[in-house]
């Protein structure tokens, strides 16, 4: 099964741990209120200690955290999270405390890289090498995975945050964004569904005209990530995506779209296959730490092997 691994889903509302190897050795899970950054990291803390007492020692920990975090392992500030709106959260050093406190590497990433990683190992992406992970829920978050490795760069991707064509007399709604006001985020996140509609998107019937927005936006995104990154597939998660309805309507909505210009079997014939839903459920982030932490250790053995 390979070396016991801890896996962190560190998000704005709670934070998740558990331990384990993969989907079939997931042991211990415990989620708790996010709340200081001193006071959560402490639990984070504790929980792994009674795990190691209660198992084994870990190899070492993945953590998929909310953002934006800086990944630039040259930075002074690498594994702190930076610009959130999350209060108290602005500059919080989370691999710092976590590397101190446990002796061990930790892999460090987005949320959302985390869960594509996750389901890249063990999900929906499996066998493929190059493709996206969109989460809608509380917010809208996206990771890709490009030859195997999540994407970075200036800093990460911020598929949220990309602009997307409102028309204001079909959707007066000005957003919700305090950065951007109608991007993605800002239009099709839920709190933006209960904002313009007055109640949780959970609420809204399949035939409200919540739905052909919500797809319109999404479809939007998804079909300019299309033309950009050329995923192999796209994987749709998050609390907004519980809805059935809504992913034949973004399916349909990408392909009209795209409008017969992305010449690939994938979208032409097989869309139910090319947008999907995540095949870990809501497993796939923390899976994803477990993943993080693999590749770390991973990464740590290649210059062995090399001078061997």
């Amino acid at each position: 099964m390979g070396p016991l691994v801890g896996s962190v889903e560190a998000g704005g509302t709670k934070f998740v741990c558990a331990v384990g190897t993969g989907p079939d050795d997931l042991r211990g899970e415990e989620r708790f209120p996010t709340t200081t950054p001193g006071e959560t990291l402490d639990r984070v803390l504790a929980y792994f200690r009674a795990q190691v007492e209660r198992h084994s020692p870990l190899a070492a920990v993945g953590v998929g955290c909310f953002g934006p975090v800086d990944l630039d392992a040259g930075s002074s500030t690498y594994g702190h999270v930076t610009s959130t709106p999350k209060p108290g959260w602005s500059g919080a050093n989370v691999v710092g405390p976590l590397a101190a406190g446990l002796g061990v590497p930790v892999g460090f990433d987005t949320d959302v890289n985390a869960a594509a990683l996750g389901e890249g190992r063990w999900g929906a992406a499996r066998g493929l090498d190059t493709f996206l992970y969109l989460t809608v829920g509380t917010g809208i978050g996206g990771g890709s995975v490009v030859h195997g490795q999540p994407l970075h760069g200036l800093i990460h991707p911020e598929m949220g945050h990309v602009r997307v064509i409102r028309d204001p007399a079909r959707d007066p709604f000005a957003g919700r964004c305090p950065y951007h006001g109608d991007c993605l985020e800002g239009l099709a996140a839920g709190p933006a569904l209960e904002d313009r509609w007055g109640q949780a998107a959970e609420t809204l019937p399949a035939d409200h005209e919540a739905w052909g927005l919500e797809a319109d936006y999404l479809g939007q995104a998804l079909a300019d990530l299309v033309l950009v990154l050329s995923p192999q597939r796209i994987i749709l998660g998050g609390g907004v995506m519980e809805q059935a309805h809504l992913l034949p309507m973004i399916r349909g909505r990408v392909a009209a779209l795209l409008a017969g210009y992305v010449r690939a079997p994938a979208i032409l014939e097989r869309i139910d296959d090319f947008i999907v839903a995540p095949a870990l459920g809501h497993r796939a982030g923390i899976l994803g730490g477990v993943a993080l932490g693999q590749s770390i250790l991973t990464a740590a053995e290649r210059p062995r092997r090399g001078r061997t």
